[in-house]
């Protein structure tokens, strides 16, 4: 079985988990959740790119703004909650992939 290079990486499937767990939260406000969404889709995107890209710079460069996103994403879930317009039960989950995305994309950049 074929896996292209973002297939192989964990942070991209802990990305992924991220944006299931931001969809999940069901932000009630329409631009917050649209925020929230772009923020967590652009996680999952760069991280994709980033393994794509040839040199060390290059990757570490396009990971960084991935954990930027995620750290959007989950701040705007954060957001969300604390105005009593998004499922409070599901924040634990969104700052736990959120945290791990942004130690495995911290890695990464190191590397």
């Amino acid at each position: 079985m074929r896996k292209l290079p973002h297939q192989k990486l964990l942070a991209y499937e802990v990305a992924m988990k991220l944006l299931e767990s931001v969809r999940e939260a069901k932000i009630r406000d329409a631009h917050l959740r649209d925020q929230a969404m772009r923020a967590a889709k652009s996680a999952v995107l760069n991280t994709a790119e980033a393994a794509g890209r040839a040199t060390r710079a290059d990757k570490a460069r396009v990971i960084t703004i991935a954990r930027g996103e995620a750290c959007e994403a989950a701040a705007a879930v954060e957001v969300a909650v604390a105005a009593g317009e998004a499922d409070a039960a599901k924040l634990e989950a969104v700052l736990c992939h959120a945290d791990r995305f942004v130690a495995l994309a911290t890695g990464f950049i190191r590397s």
